[in-house]
């Protein structure tokens, strides 16, 4: 496992990476009570938190944005698998540091998490979502820079801001109304489908038919829970997918561009370039 700690204002930030051939619990608590936002990367790493006799567990933690208060009582346990890798990014701050915030933080925090600065147990969940493809790209970027010492912590610092920002963003455009339990479940199943899928995904109403949810509240509400719409998700997905097999050198661009649905290639150079601001071949791999 690989840990940074970064220091920003009266923030600490926890940057965290695990991998294991068999599956392994790894438990962490805070030693003092914070308010967090947690946001994950690609590893969709299991989640279960754990308070007295009390248990909240999350399956597709991938691109999760959770916010959340939690004493010394709390027990934070990721189960990390080869499938499941663990990619963690915790923002943090304590309660008696809320005033010595930056006068904007210190005001966002106390307008759209105020059940976290006032908490009434042990571990209290604020809001959570899945976050926008420009969050993904922030976090996908902290976790794959080449950036080493000084430099390194620099990138950190300048990204993990932004990355707040988007968050309280987000938050200040949510929508009042809450999906329903039962549909958000479908409307996971089909971020799945679409995931594991991205070489010949289904229609939009074959999508529809397989989540038992109509074609109307899948394109609403998917775009509620995500922030984009069905296909910019898979878009989104597919280029992510590439750049990862390209980078690390399991593909050439020609076979990533195919193992991720894309006929033309030029179809994809164009695509692949409008996302990330550099054309494949700039990867290294041709």
């Amino acid at each position: 496992m690989t840990r940074d700690i970064i220091d920003i204002n009266d923030f600490t930030v926890l940057v965290e990476e695990a991998n294991a051939d068999f599956p392994t619990v790894d438990t962490c608590l805070f030693d003092e009570p914070v308010i967090a936002v947690a946001f994950y990367g690609s590893g969709n790493v299991d989640l279960q938190v754990n308070f007295e006799e009390n248990q909240k567990s999350f399956s597709h933690t991938k691109g999760l944005a959770l916010s959340f208060y939690a004493d010394e009582k709390v027990e934070f346990q990721h189960t990390v698998s080869a499938t499941k890798p663990l990619e963690c990014i915790v923002i943090a701050t304590t309660i008696k540091n809320l005033d010595k915030l930056p006068i904007i933080e210190g005001e966002l925090f106390g307008e759209m998490l105020h059940q976290l600065v006032h908490p009434e147990d042990h571990y209290v969940e604020g809001p959570s979502f899945f976050m926008t493809p420009e969050m993904q790209s922030i976090v996908d970027q902290i976790f794959h820079t080449k950036y080493e010492g000084k430099a390194k912590m620099m990138f950190f610092r300048s990204q993990i801001t932004s990355l707040l920002a988007h968050f309280f963003g987000q938050l200040s455009m949510m929508s009042s109304e809450q999906i329903p339990e039962d549909e958000r479940n479908k409307l996971l199943e089909a971020k799945e489908i679409l995931t594991m899928n991205m070489d010949s995904p289904p229609s939009l109403s074959e999508l529809s038919r397989q989540i038992g949810l109509n074609t109307f509240k899948l394109k609403k509400n998917f775009k509620a829970l995500f922030g984009v719409p069905v296909f910019k998700y898979l878009q989104h997905e597919r280029l992510n997918k590439a750049h990862e097999l390209i980078r690390n050198k399991e593909a050439t661009i020609q076979e990533a561009a195919w193992h991720v649905g894309y006929d033309s290639l030029s179809s994809f150079s164009n695509a692949f370039t409008k996302k990330f601001g550099f054309r494949p071949s700039a990867t290294g791999f041709k």
